[in-house]
C-alpha cells in the first residue's frame, strides 16, 4: 500500500479523533460551578463522548465515491445560466431568418418563446419557476436597460423638445391615470341589478389600477422602435416620455395604494401628494447627478490603473438606483441623471480601451436583460393564477386606446403654439400609437397586496391582456403604418468637422440674438451653463490639461481616433501606413514601441541662409491669412448706436463723386483763357460782327438815326459770365442754407486779383478766368467727352 493511499484511508479516523478532543477541551473549560449546578449538563455531556466513542468503534470503511450528484448544490446559478443562455440562442436564431425581423418584431418572438416554455414545463409536471419575481426585474433585469439608455442619451435633441417630452410625461400621464381610473369605475358601477366582482371595486383601486396602465414602457419602445428606424424627434419624444413618467407612476401608485387602505382621501392629502411628486423626480435627478459627479471625479485618479476603470462606471450608477429606491425616490431619473453627468467627464479621463468595454458591456447586458424580460413574461403568463373578466379586459383595452389619443391631440395643439417646428398630424399618430406597454406594469400589479386588492387577479390579467395587444398588435403594425404614411425615417448619417463648425456657430449666433433683443431663451441659459462648466466644473473633474481643450477639437479627436480604428479593422493601415490621420491616434490601439535611436547629425535643425529666411518670411506674410483683431465681447447694455450707421452707404457715395469732381475741375482748368481783349482787338470785332452785322459799321448812317453800341462780349456787359462770381455766389447760398443736397463746386483756391499785364503770369491768367469770347474746344470734342457733372 502506498503512503498516499494509508493516509487517505485513515482521514475519516483522525477526523473524529480531532473531534473528541475538541468536545474534551470544551468540557475541561467549563467552570467547576456550572457543573455542580447542572448535574443534567453534565450526565448529557458523558452520553455524548460514549454516543462518539460507540460510533468511532462501529465505523466500518465505504468505498470512495468517483462520481456523485449534487444538484440542489448548483441549482439556482444553473439555472441563471440556463436561462441566460436560452435567452441568447433565440435572439441569435431570431436574426438568423432573413426576412423574419421585417415582418414579427423580436419582442413578440421572445414572448412566444416564453409561453412555449412555460407550457412545456407545465405539462412535464413541474411547477413553472417564479421566474418574472418583482425584486428580480426592479433590481437586476431593470437598471442595465437604463443605464443603457441614459449613458448614451442624445443630449442635444433631448434638452431641445425636453418642454414637449415632460408634458407627455407629466400632465399625459396624469390625464391617462385618472381618464382611465374614473371611466373604468363608473363601468363597473352600471347594471347594479345584475350584481357582479364589479360592484365591489372602489374608486381608489380603480384609480390605482389606471396609474399602473398609464405609462409607457421604456423597454417596449426601445424593443419595437429601435427595429423601425424612425427619425430622431419621434423617438426621442416617446422614449424620453416613457424615461420621466416614471416619477409620475411612483407617486400615484404610492398614494393610490396607501389611500385605498385608509378609505378617506382629504385636501391635504392632495396638496401633499403634489409635493411628494417634485421631490420623488427633482430628488432622483439630484441622487443621479452627485452619483454621477462622484464618479467623474473618481476617473480623474485612475490613469495608472485602467483596468478598473468601467468598475467604477457600473458601481457608482447601481449605487444611486439603489439609494433613490431606498428613499422611494425615482430610480429611473437617478439612473438617466447619473449616466447622462457622468459620461462627457469620464471619457474625457478613461482610455480607449476602457470606453470600448462599458460600451459593449452596457449593449451586452442591456440586450441580455431585455430579451429575458420578454421570456419571462411569457413564462408568467402561463404560470399566473387568472380571473378573466371580458367586460373589465375590453374596457381597459379601449379605455387606454381612447385616452392616449385624445391626450396627445390635445396636448399636440397647446405645444404647437410654443414650438417652431410643429408636430404634424403624422407625427401626432406615431405618437399616440407608439404609446406600449411592458414589463413594469406587470410588476407593479404583481406588488399589490392581496389583503387589501381581492381582485389582483382580475387585475394581472387585465395588464397581460393589455401589454399582449399593444406590443402583438400595435408593435407589429406601427411599422407598416410608417412606410404607408411615409413618416420620415432616421439617416444614419456621419457627423463631420464641418457640421460641428457651423452648429456651434448656429448657437452662439442665436445667443447673441437673444442677449441682444432681451430675451432669454433656453440658448441664453445654455450659454451661461456651458461657460460654468468650462470655468469651475471641468477644472475639478477632468484630469491633466484636457480641461482646457476646446471642444471642436476634442471632437476632431474622436473623429481621428474613430477613423485610425476603421482602418487598422480593414487592415488598410497595414499596406498604407501614411493614410492614417497621425501617429498619435494609435497609441491605444497598438502597442507602443521605443522609437530608434536618432543619429546626431540628424538631431541638429538645418540651418537656413538669412536671404532663404527671408523669402519663407515673404511667402508667409503673403499668402498666411490675417487674423482677425479681437473684438470686446458686446453687450446690449454696453451697445452704442452710431447715428450715421443708417446712412454710411450714401455717404461713402457722395465722397467719391466729390473726389472725381475734383478732378474734372481741375482738368477743365486747362481751358481758362486771358481777360477779354480790348474793343478795336480783331476778336471783339470778329463776335460783334458774328451777333449784330449792322450794328458792326464805324461810320454813322445819320444824324437822324440813333447808333446803339453794346460791347457783348466785354467783362462790364450784363451777358458776360464770369467763372469766378458763379463760383463765390454758390458759395454763399450753401453758406445761408440753401442747399438743397446736390453737389456743389468749388471756388479755385486763390481768388483773382487784377494786377497789370506785366506783372502777372500768362499760366497764372489761364487758370483763373474764362471768358465766354474764346471758343474752347471744338463741339465735335465736346460730344465726344465725357459730361462735365455725372
Amino acid at each position: 500500500m502506498s503512503p498516499g493511499r494509508g493516509s487517505g484511508s485513515n482521514s475519516p479516523g483522525r477526523g473524529l479523533l480531532v473531534l473528541v478532543l475538541l468536545v474534551l477541551l470544551e468540557f475541561s473549560v467549563l467552570p467547576l460551578g456550572a457543573a455542580s449546578s447542572h448535574p443534567d449538563v453534565s450526565h448529557q455531556d458523558e452520553v455524548v463522548v460514549h454516543a462518539v466513542a460507540e460510533e468511532k468503534h462501529n465505523f466500518t470503511k465505504k468505498a470512495f465515491p468517483v462520481l456523485s450528484f449534487e444538484y440542489k448544490h448548483i441549482q439556482i446559478p444553473f439555472e441563471i445560466s440556463l436561462w441566460v443562455l436560452l435567452a441568447s440562442l433565440m435572439k441569435l436564431g431570431f436574426h438568423l431568418v432573413p426576412r423574419l425581423p421585417g415582418i414579427v418584431p423580436e419582442s413578440c418572438l421572445l414572448i412566444l418563446v416564453g409561453l412555449l416554455v412555460g407550457g412545456l414545463i407545465k405539462l412535464a409536471g413541474q411547477k413553472v419557476p417564479p421566474v418574472l419575481d418583482t425584486n428580480l426585474f426592479f433590481f437586476c433585469l431593470l437598471p442595465p436597460i437604463i443605464l443603457d439608455a441614459g449613458y448614451f442619451l442624445p443630449i442635444r435633441p433631448f434638452m431641445e423638445n425636453l418642454g414637449t417630452i415632460l408634458m407627455f410625461a407629466v400632465v399625459g400621464t396624469l390625464w391617462n391615470a385618472f381618464f382611465i381610473g374614473g371611466l373604468l369605475y363608473a363601468v363597473c358601477q352600471i347594471q347594479p341589478n345584475n350584481p357582479s366582482d364589479l360592484h365591489s371595486l372602489e374608486l381608489l383601486p380603480c384609480l390605482l389600477f389606471g396609474s399602473i396602465v398609464s405609462a409607457v414602457d421604456p423597454v417596449a419602445v426601445l424593443a419595437v422602435f429601435e427595429e423601425i428606424h424612425i427619425n430622431e424627434l419621434l423617438h426621442i419624444l416617446v422614449f424620453g416620455e416613457s424615461l420621466l413618467n416614471d416619477a409620475v407612476t411612483v407617486v400615484l401608485y404610492h398614494l393610490f395604494e396607501e389611500y385605498s387602505g385608509v378609505g378617506t382621501v382629504t385636501v391635504m392629502d392632495g396638496v401633499l401628494g403634489v409635493i411628494s411628486f417634485f421631490v420623488v423626480a427633482l430628488g432622483g435627478v439630484l441622487v443621479g447627478a452627485i452619483y454621477g459627479i462622484l464618479a467623474a471625479f473618481t476617473s480623474r485618479f485612475t490613469w495608472h490603473t485602467r483596468v478598473i476603470e468601467p468598475l467604477f462606471v457600473f458601481v457608482y450608477s447601481y449605487m444611486a438606483y439603489l439609494s433613490a429606491e431606498m428613499f422611494h425616490l425615482s430610480g429611473i431619473m437617478a439612473l438617466i441623471a447619473c449616466g447622462a453627468v457622468m459620461r462627457p467627464y469620464v471619457e474625457a479621463n478613461i482610455s480607449h480601451k476602457s470606453h470600448t468595454t462599458i460600451k459593449y458591456f452596457l449593449k451586452m447586458w442591456s440586450s441580455v436583460s431585455e430579451t429575458l424580460i420578454f421570456i419571462f413574461l411569457g413564462v408568467a403568463t402561463v404560470d399566473g393564477q387568472h380571473n378573466w373578466n371580458w367586460t373589465f379586459v375590453t374596457v381597459t383595452v379601449v379605455l387606454c386606446l381612447v385616452a392616449r389619443v385624445i391626450g396627445v391631440v390635445g396636448l399636440t395643439y397647446v405645444i404647437n403654439k410654443f414650438r417652431i417646428v410643429k408636430l404634424t398630424t403624422k407625427d401626432q399618430f406615431i405618437v399616440a400609437y407608439g404609446g406600449l406597454r411592458g414589463a413594469i406594469a406587470f410588476s407593479l400589479g404583481f406588488l399589490l397586496d392581496k389583503d387589501l386588492f381581492p381582485l389582483r387577479n382580475m387585475f394581472l390579467t387585465a395588464i397581460i391582456i393589455l401589454i399582449f395587444f399593444t406590443v402583438f398588435v400595435q408593435g407589429m403594425t406601427i411599422k407598416p403604418l410608417v412606410d404607408l404614411l411615409a413618416v420620415k425615417k432616421k439617416q444614419e448619417a456621419k457627423r463631420s468637422i464641418n457640421e460641428e463648425i457651423h452648429t456651434q456657430f448656429l448657437d452662439h449666433l442665436l445667443t447673441g440674438i437673444e442677449d441682444i433683443c432681451g430675451h432669454y431663451g433656453h440658448h441664453h441659459w445654455k450659454d451661461k451653463l456651458n461657460r460654468f462648466n468650462k470655468k469651475y466644473v471641468k477644472k475639478c473633474l477632468i484630469a491633466g490639461e484636457r480641461y482646457k481643450e476646446p471642444q471642436l477639437i476634442a471632437f476632431y479627436h474622436k473623429l481621428e481616433m474613430k477613423h485610425a480604428i476603421q482602418l487598422v479593422e480593414s487592415g488598410v493601415a497595414v499596406n498604407l501606413p501614411s493614410a492614417m490621420p497621425s501617429t498619435v491616434s494609435m497609441q491605444n490601439i497598438q502597442p507602443k514601441r521605443p522609437p530608434p535611436p536618432a543619429k546626431l547629425e540628424e538631431r541638429a535643425l538645418p540651418q537656413l541662409s538669412k536671404s532663404r529666411e527671408e523669402e519663407i518670411r515673404k511667402i508667409l506674410r503673403s499668402n498666411l491669412q490675417k487674423t482677425r483683431q479681437r473684438l470686446r465681447s458686446y453687450n446690449r447694455h454696453t451697445l452704442l448706436v452710431d447715428p450715421d450707421d443708417d446712412h454710411i452707404g450714401e455717404f461713402l457715395l457722395k465722397k467719391q463723386k466729390m473726389v472725381v469732381l475734383d478732378k474734372k475741375i481741375q482738368n477743365i482748368n486747362n481751358y481758362l483763357t486771358v481777360p477779354a481783349a480790348p474793343p478795336d482787338s480783331p476778336t471783339m470785332c470778329r463776335a460783334r460782327l458774328a451777333s449784330d452785322p449792322q450794328a458792326y459799321n464805324t461810320k454813322a448812317a445819320g444824324d437822324s438815326v440813333p447808333t446803339i453800341h453794346v460791347d457783348l462780349a466785354s467783362p462790364q456787359s450784363p451777358d458776360s459770365i464770369n467763372l469766378l462770381d458763379e463760383f463765390q455766389r454758390s458759395g454763399q447760398a450753401a453758406e445761408e442754407g440753401n442747399d438743397d443736397g446736390g453737389l456743389m463746386m468749388k471756388a479755385p483756391a486763390k481768388p483773382y486779383d487784377q494786377h497789370s499785364e506785366g506783372e502777372m503770369d500768362t499760366t497764372n491768367r489761364e487758370k483763373l478766368l474764362r471768358c465766354l469770347s474764346d471758343p474752347g474746344p471744338h463741339a465735335e470734342d465736346e460730344d465726344e467727352d465725357e459730361s462735365f457733372l455725372p
